[in-house]
């Protein structure tokens, strides 16, 4: 990049705690975030289990509860991890601050259905004998039970609204939905804004659940879900033998960027730096990846050279990682095909956390941020069965300390597109 864009300011609300320190001992002790799910009664479904957020209350994370009654739960799930980001960055006592200068990318995916009350109104003006919708029966019973709130809190663009009345956020506004490759694509979107001069900081992330009825339904229709109902935590397996689908998971993960300048003015101290992003698409097919990974392959080359290193430099791989037979093995073979077979370690912390969707790009950012700090890799949980095509080293069920100067982050979504970043440690 053309200039130096810093990370300044972290923050997560995720399955394994509301708070960067929480969240991060427990990946590091390979804990699962992983339980039946209780948001709603999945006890038929397929997939009866989940990685939920539990005992939060995005009412503790805000200035005036009252500008955001009714949110939806990927909203609240934002408003926590922007304000930790936002306090961790300092930006509060910076008093030069010019709201027209911050800006907001997400990679945001759609709130929660009403389901209760959309599926009250469907039976309600159900017709049996033309066996289609009285639309006029259908109306007069959502009028009743449906509310105005719950409908707009469902639009993929709200959570960004909400962050910037929180944050008194005036520039540039966007929003993504990439499927799982989002919030990783809104933070690398978000350092090009920056990098051409639009705005001083950015706040970039994601946030999703898909843990809701119409969610797990459809991801359960395409068998892309783990159905190991007698052992949920051990459900998530990346790159395991016998994996067999993802988890879902939920939560929202945000980053504070800025310039170089723009951060040593206010005397902050980075806390590390984004060095080259890449995107492409597979122009393949709906739900698979393209078999030789060709798109990630090149994502991947995409941020590396943008970063203006070699392969060899990298010391860490963030990978997606998700536990479907496909993506696992395709993605290592993507590695390969750019790193050959003297590939770093690489490891998927889905495993814990379940699948974020539009968030796990940004969290699995924020735990490269965290490796780099701490000279410490996440353990890829769940994994006791190696399978022949999927050869790499892939930090098995501990974590394990190792000298992490630069990471990959690597994130693969349905409609084959690929987003990488190449985060490293601040060197003043």
């Amino acid at each position: 990049m053309s200039k130096r864009i810093v990370i300044t300011g972290i923050g997560w609300i995720t399955p394994l705690g509301h708070d960067i320190d929480t969240g991060w001992r427990r990946i590091l002790a390979g804990e699962s975030g992983v339980s039946n799910t209780v948001h709603f009664d999945a006890a038929t479904f397929p997939t009866s289990f989940s990685a939920q957020v539990k005992g939060y209350d995005w009412q503790d994370y805000v200035r005036d509860p009252a500008i955001h009654e009714g949110i939806a739960r990927n909203t609240g799930y934002a408003l926590g991890a922007a304000s930790q980001a936002w306090a961790n960055s300092g930006l509060d006592d910076f008093a030069a601050l010019d709201p027209q200068r911050i800006g907001i990318y997400l990679g945001s995916g759609e709130g929660v259905l009403d389901f209760d009350n959309y599926v009250a109104a469907n039976l309600a003006g159900w017709n049996e004998d033309q066996r289609c919708i009285d639309t006029v029966k259908w109306a007069a019973k959502a009028q009743v039970c449906m509310t105005a709130d719950a409908e707009i809190e469902q639009e993929p663009n709200m959570p960004l609204a909400h962050l910037a009345m929180e944050f008194g956020a005036l520039g540039p506004a966007y929003n993504c939905l990439t499927a799982c490759a989002a919030s990783t694509q809104a933070i690398g979107e978000a350092a090009k804004i920056i990098e051409h001069g639009d705005a001083d900081v950015m706040i970039s992330g994601g946030t999703h659940t898909m843990i809701h009825p119409l969610g797990v339904t459809g991801f359960n229709r395409l068998t892309a879900l783990s159905t190991h109902k007698d052992d949920p935590a051990g459900a998530s397996r990346p790159f395991c033998r016998d994996r067999d689908g993802f988890v879902m998971g939920e939560g929202s993960g945000i980053v504070i960027l800025e310039t170089h300048q723009h951060a040593a003015a206010r005397g902050a101290t980075p806390l590390a730096e984004v060095l080259g992003y890449g995107s492409t698409s597979d122009a393949y097919r709906i739900t698979d990846i393209h078999p030789d990974g060709r798109g990630a392959a090149d994502a991947m080359r995409q941020a590396i050279g943008q970063a203006g290193i070699e392969p060899g430099a990298i010391d860490y791989i963030s990978a997606h990682g998700t536990g479907t037979k496909e993506n696992d093995s395709i993605e290592t073979r993507a590695v390969k095909a750019v790193f050959g077979h003297e590939a770093p370690p690489m490891s998927s912390i889905k495993g814990m956390m379940g699948h974020l969707i539009a968030a796990a790009g940004a969290v699995e950012a924020i735990a490269c941020v965290l490796a780099i700090r701490d000279h410490k890799l996440p353990p890829t949980i769940n994994l006791h069965r190696p399978d022949p095509a999927c050869d790499l080293d892939y930090v098995p069920n501990e974590a394990r300390d190792a000298v992490v100067n630069i990471c990959l982050s690597n994130s693969f979504g349905f409609g084959g597109q690929n987003d990488a970043l190449v985060i490293a440690r601040y060197d003043d």
